[in-house]
C-alpha cells in the first residue's frame, strides 16, 4: 500500500473514532460513563493498550488519576504539577511524546506498574485538557494520556494532534467532573456522604427525559451538602418543585422549607418579610414580626425570582449568608440564624450584573451549584407522563372518571411549543378535566391555542387572512362541539350574537347537525 493510501486509511480511522466520540459528549450524558466510553473508543479504534485522564483536584492541588481504560487493576495515583511527564504537561500546557518509555527518566510509571519489558515496547503520549472561560482565559484542568505501541515519530505526532482535538472536545465534561469532585470533597469535609444520585425521583417529580434525569441527579448531589443551589430556567419549568426535592434529600429534611417569591411583594415589604421587623419600625408595624430567615432557622429558605430583590435587600441577604445573622427592620440587635439557601431565577443574572442591578459578590455566593432546568419544548419525552400525572390528580380532585387522553389529543400535546412550560400544561389538563364529561380527554376539550397550534404555527403557506379564518373556524367548531350543536349556547360561550354565529356557520359551511346528536357518556 502506498504512503498516500496508508494516510487515507488512518484519516478514515480518525474520522470514525471522532464520530463515536461525538456520540458520547452530549451534555445530557452522565459524566463518568461518558468519559469512560471515550477512553474505551480510543483504546479500541487506535490500538492503545491504555488511555486515562488525570484531573486537577482543587482541594489537594494535585492531579488525580480519575478515569481510565486499562487492563491493570491498580489505578491509584496522584501527580504533582511539574513532576513526571503528566505533571510537566499540566504545568506547561504543552503536549509531550515519549518515543520509548524505558528510555525516558521522567516516566514515573506510578499508576499501572508496567514491567520493564512492557515499557521497552511502549510509547507514551500526553496532552493537556484546557478549559476556556467566557472571557477567553485558558486554564489547564487535566491531562489525557495514552500508552501506544512503538511507532515512527510521524505516526506518534499524528496521534498527538488527534488527542489534542479529543481533549478540546471533552474539556467541558472534564470541567464539570472537576466541579463534582470538589463538591464531593466539600460534603465529606462536613461529615456527609453524597446523596444517592441514581435514587428514584420523589413521588411528585417526573423525570423521564435524559435532561431531567440529569437535573434530578444534580439535585441528589447537592442535597446533602450546605452548598447554595441556584436553580435557573424559564418560568413554569418546576424550579420550586426541584427546590423541594433538594430539601427532601438534605439533613435538614425534618426542618422547615420556607418559600418566598421575591417578585410577589412590593420592594418595600420584601425586607420586612425576609428579616422581620420591630413594633413601631414603620407605619403599620403594630407588633414584632419574625422574618422568614428566623422561621427557616436550621432549615431551608427558598428565594424564588431572586433577581427581583432590591440592591439593599441583596446586601442584607449576603450578610445573612456570610455572617449567619440578621437584624430585624427597626432593630440593631443581631439574631443568629442557620439557614441553607436555595435560589431560583428565570432572569439572566449575568446581564443584571453588567447593568449594576445585581451585586457581584452575592451572585458568586449563590452560584455555588447552578442547576439549569430545560424548557418543556426541549424535553418532549416528559410531556405525556406529566399530562397523565396531572390527569390522575385532577380527576381525583374533581371526582371525574376520566381514564385516558385520546391519541389525537396526545399529538397536539407533543406538537405544541408550551411557552408556559409545565405550569401551562398543568392548567391545560385542569381545564380539560373540568369540561370533560366523557371517559377520555379529546381534542375538543383542549384550549383553542393547542388545537390551532399546528396549523397556525407550521403552515407558513397560509396568508394572514387565511390563518385568521382558520383560527376563527376552529374556535367556532370547538364551541359547537361543547354546546352539542346549540348555536345559541355557542354564541353565549363565545360572547357574540346569535346572528354572527349563524353567519359564520354558513360562511364556513359547518354542518351543525353532526354535533347536535352527541350524547353525554357516563
Amino acid at each position: 500500500m502506498t504512503r498516500n493510501g496508508l494516510t487515507e486509511r488512518v484519516d478514515n480511522i480518525y474520522l470514525s473514532t471522532l464520530s463515536e466520540i461525538l456520540d458520547s459528549v452530549a451534555p445530557h450524558h452522565d459524566l463518568e460513563p461518558s468519559l469512560n466510553a471515550i477512553l474505551e473508543v480510543l483504546s479500541k479504534d487506535l490500538h492503545f493498550p491504555r488511555a486515562f485522564l488525570a484531573i486537577m483536584d482543587p482541594e489537594s492541588e494535585k492531579l488525580k488519576l480519575s478515569i481510565t481504560h486499562s487492563p491493570a487493576k491498580d489505578y491509584t495515583a496522584t501527580y504533582a504539577p511539574g513532576k513526571g511527564v503528566v505533571g510537566k504537561v499540566y504545568e506547561t500546557g504543552e503536549s509531550v511524546i515519549v518515543p520509548r518509555m524505558s528510555d525516558d527518566d521522567q516516566m514515573l510509571n506510578k499508576a499501572f506498574n508496567r514491567s520493564e519489558e512492557e515499557q521497552k515496547g511502549l510509547s507514551f503520549i500526553c496532552v493537556p485538557v484546557v478549559r476556556i472561560d467566557s472571557d477567553g482565559n485558558q486554564e489547564v484542568i487535566g491531562a489525557l494520556s495514552v500508552d501506544s505501541p512503538i511507532l515512527p515519530m510521524d505516526d506518534l505526532q499524528e496521534h498527538q494532534q488527534f488527542l489534542e482535538v479529543v481533549a478540546a472536545l471533552i474539556s467541558n465534561q472534564v470541567s464539570r467532573l472537576q466541579e463534582e469532585m470538589s463538591l464531593h470533597a466539600q460534603m465529606l469535609s462536613q461529615g456527609m456522604m453524597p446523596g444517592a444520585a441514581d435514587a428514584p425521583p420523589p413521588a411528585d417529580f417526573v423525570a423521564t427525559s435524559k435532561s431531567m434525569k440529569q437535573v434530578l441527579r444534580q439535585a441528589r448531589q447537592v442535597g446533602p451538602s450546605r452548598a447554595t443551589a441556584l436553580l435557573r430556567g424559564e418560568s413554569g419549568t418546576g424550579k420550586e418543585l426541584l427546590a423541594e426535592a433538594i430539601h427532601s434529600c438534605s439533613p435538614r429534611r425534618e426542618k422547615p422549607l420556607v418559600k418566598l417569591n421575591c417578585a410577589a411583594l412590593p420592594a418595600e415589604l420584601v425586607e420586612s418579610e425576609l428579616f422581620g421587623h420591630q413594633k413601631g419600625a414603620f407605619t403599620g408595624a403594630y407588633q414584632n414580626k419574625r422574618g422568614l430567615f428566623e422561621i427557616a432557622n436550621n432549615g431551608t429558605l427558598f428565594l424564588d425570582e431572586i433577581g427581583e430583590l432590591s440592591l439593599d435587600a441583596q446586601a442584607k441577604v449576603l450578610r445573612a449568608i456570610q455572617e449567619k445573622e440578621i437584624q430585624r427592620v427597626g432593630s440593631e440587635q443581631p439574631i443568629a440564624v442557620d439557614v441553607r439557601l436555595i435560589c431560583a431565577t428565570h432572569q439572566p443574572l449575568e446581564q443584571l450584573l453588567r447593568e449594576g442591578k445585581f451585586r457581584e459578590d452575592l451572585f458568586y455566593r449563590i452560584n455555588v451549584f447552578p442547576v439549569f432546568i430545560p424548557p418543556l419544548r426541549e424535553r418532549r419525552e416528559d410531556i405525556l407522563p406529566l399530562a397523565e400525572k396531572f390527569l390522575d390528580m385532577f380527576s381525583g380532585e374533581y371526582s371525574k372518571e376520566i381514564k385516558r387522553i385520546s391519541s389525537p389529543a396526545i399529538d397536539l400535546f407533543t406538537q405544541y411549543h408550551w411557552p408556559g412550560n409545565v405550569r401551562e400544561l398543568k392548567n391545560c389538563i385542569e381545564r380539560a378535566v373540568l369540561i370533560c364529561e366523557e371517559e377520555v380527554i379529546r381534542t375538543y376539550h383542549l384550549p383553542p391555542t393547542l388545537q390551532t397550534a399546528e396549523s397556525t404555527a407550521t403552515d407558513t403557506s397560509l396568508s394572514f387572512g387565511e390563518a385568521v379564518a382558520k383560527f376563527e373556524q376552529e374556535l367556532l367548531v370547538d364551541s359547537l362541539k361543547k354546546a352539542r350543536g346549540n348555536m345559541l349556547q355557542a354564541a353565549r360561550d363565545l360572547r357574540v350574537s346569535y346572528r354572527i354565529v349563524n353567519y359564520k356557520v354558513k360562511k364556513y359551511n359547518i354542518d351543525v347537525k353532526k354535533y347536535a346528536g352527541a350524547k353525554k357518556k357516563k
